[in-house]
């Protein structure tokens, strides 16, 4: 079997919940990570054979999400692109996928990442399409909650879940307030240190008027 290298990486910052990237499609993130790897690495787009990307929540993006982010990233139409939904471990499963490709021979050089946009994820009518609402109101479902953070078993959202998983292992809320905090500090202090540079690529943000706006770094750790 082939070695398998990883020879370039990328992210975008992280935009918090309905915040400055709240604008940007899932697919236009991924394709700006994409771009950045190969800029990093000084890699041809058209060497790419194949892209495999994690999307958790497709709804409303279009179709073939991982073929779009390719495209937006200016890889050959040539390239095999696979979307990869294995919940939160998408992105995972996405460079595992890539990096079989290679042990197995069938690919020399292959892009491999997850994308996603949750202030982008939409509401649903789910009665809507064949006249199940000839009178009275109808109710929209959350596509975050019902196929993002619920488990659709036993229909326990994700955060109650972590309540209960807390609850069995004796985790305070003073605890998992102060290591939330610590975490947010840590982030603070490493981009203060210039540590995520390296990685981070910038986001154009479009406009309604005038020149986009450049996004260059995590958002969410500037709230505490």
């Amino acid at each position: 079997m082939q070695s398998v290298y990883i020879v370039s990486t990328a992210r975008t910052p992280i935009g918090s919940f309905g915040g400055s990237l709240s604008t940007v499609s899932a697919t236009q993130l991924g394709a700006a990570a994409i771009r950045g790897a190969l800029t990093k690495a000084n890699i041809d787009p058209n060497l790419i054979q194949a892209v495999y990307m994690g999307n958790v929540v497709s709804a409303n993006l279009g179709q073939a999400p991982a073929r779009q982010a390719a495209i937006f990233a200016g890889l050959s139409k040539n390239a095999t692109c696979t979307t990869v939904n294995k919940v939160c471990a998408s992105g995972m499963k996405a460079m595992m996928m890539a990096a079989q490709d290679i042990l197995l021979g069938d690919a020399d050089v292959v892009v491999a990442g997850g994308m996603e946009n949750m202030s982008q994820i939409p509401f649903y009518l789910d009665k809507a399409r064949f006249g199940g609402y000839g009178y009275g109101n109808g109710t929209f479902i959350d596509g975050l909650a019902k196929d993002g953070l619920t488990d659709v078993y036993g229909g326990m959202a994700m955060g109650v879940c972590a309540d209960a998983t807390a609850s069995k292992y004796g985790f305070s809320r003073e605890e998992q307030d102060a290591f939330a905090i610590a975490s947010y500090q840590r982030s603070a202090a490493a981009w203060s240190e210039g540590n995520f540079q390296q990685e981070v690529v910038p986001v154009q943000i479009p406009q309604k008027k005038g020149d986009p706006t450049t996004f260059a770094q995590d958002e969410e750790y500037k709230n505490v």
